[in-house]
């Protein structure tokens, strides 16, 4: 959900986490899939990365694609969190990368895009999205929406379920409860009284679990990512801020259901944004929805267990047995 500095995600490619290895059969499988290959995001068809320029309402924003020119699935389009750039996605590109073309964004008020007026609701997100798929030329993509990002790509394909192809949901925040509400609210009470530093602190701990009893992989260096992230944003970008503020306050609408997209949906075992039973609530009101949880991590799964979380896409965007994935926990389909 945080960035480390205008036009980048949390992590760079260079500052990219070393996790242990993961079971790379998937990769193997996909690569080597005899199945007919979807076409190609338009443009180069060489495997190089290109960036394009697009705009919404007079607000300029950006989409990048890692082309791949023998894919065997769909592009596979990634929505991160409030302050996720396009540059912030590196183990994506190295897993699915050789499957699939791979278009990462800056959404109006993220990263190197223009800022969100204040007054602009998610709409206008919604309609930038559209305009990147537009833009590929493509029948259909693949989703991946995660945390403040899930809510943009649930929305996307309820309103346009036949141009997705499949929908992954990480950190789903389908319930902000006033705890989690009110702790916010004295973080932002930091900032707005000059004190950047106690605001990035405490909006770190509303996002991470820091109970030292659950185990998380790689908690300090997440933690000091996602601290420092923070701490950048308040000193360096106030539109980024200002996102990640609208991210917490708003309430995203998770309502509606969905049908036609097979969905998976996805937190860390200890997420404490919304707990893993609202998320499985929330699949469940999902007519092709599954919902598993990965073990030793919370909310900012997609950090401290960054390869497993791209295997986990791999899989499920190439349908390569993603609920047997070794790292799960106990996978649970949805109560119906």
């Amino acid at each position: 959900m945080t960035d480390p500095g205008p036009g980048a995600g949390l992590l760079t490619r260079n500052q990219a986490m070393t996790v242990e290895s993961v079971d790379t059969k998937a990769h193997e499988d996909a690569a080597a899939s005899p199945s007919a290959r979807p076409s190609a995001a338009p443009a180069d068809r060489d495997g190089k990365e290109t960036i394009h320029s697009l705009s919404v309402d007079g607000l300029r924003y950006a989409y990048r694609v890692l082309h791949q020119p023998e894919p065997v699935t769909e592009p596979v389009l990634v929505v991160g969190g409030a302050l996720q750039g396009m540059l912030g996605w590196p183990q994506l590109d190295d897993h699915i990368g050789p499957a699939a073309t791979v278009v990462t964004a800056d959404l109006p008020g993220m990263g190197s895009a223009d800022p969100l007026p204040p007054e602009v609701g998610t709409e206008i997100l919604q309609r930038a999205i559209d305009g990147i798929i537009d833009d590929l030329g493509v029948p259909k993509v693949n989703l991946f929406g995660f945390s403040y990002g899930a809510a943009l790509t649930f929305n996307c394909a309820q309103r346009t379920p036949d141009r997705v192809a499949r929908l992954l949901l990480g950190g789903v925040p389908a319930h902000i409860g006033p705890e989690q509400r009110a702790q916010w609210l004295r973080a932002t009470q930091r900032l707005a009284a000059g004190q950047p530093e106690e605001f990035a602190t405490l909006a770190t701990g509303v996002m991470m679990c820091l109970d030292e009893e659950r185990t998380v992989a790689n908690r300090t260096i997440a933690y000091r990512y996602v601290r420092r992230s923070i701490l950048h944003a308040a000193l360096h970008s106030p539109h980024a801020t200002a996102a990640l503020q609208r991210a917490l306050r708003d309430t995203p609408d998770f309502s509606g259901g969905l049908s036609g997209v097979p969905t998976l949906v996805f937190t860390g075992e200890h997420d404490t944004v919304t707990g893993p039973e609202r998320q499985r609530e929330f699949a469940g009101t999902i007519a092709d929805g599954r919902f598993v949880t990965l073990a030793d991590s919370d909310h900012w799964v997609v950090l401290e267990r960054s390869q497993e979380v791209a295997d986990l896409a791999l899989r499920f965007f190439t349908d390569r047995a993603a609920l047997a994935a070794p790292y799960l926990t106990a996978p649970l389909d949805p109560a119906r």
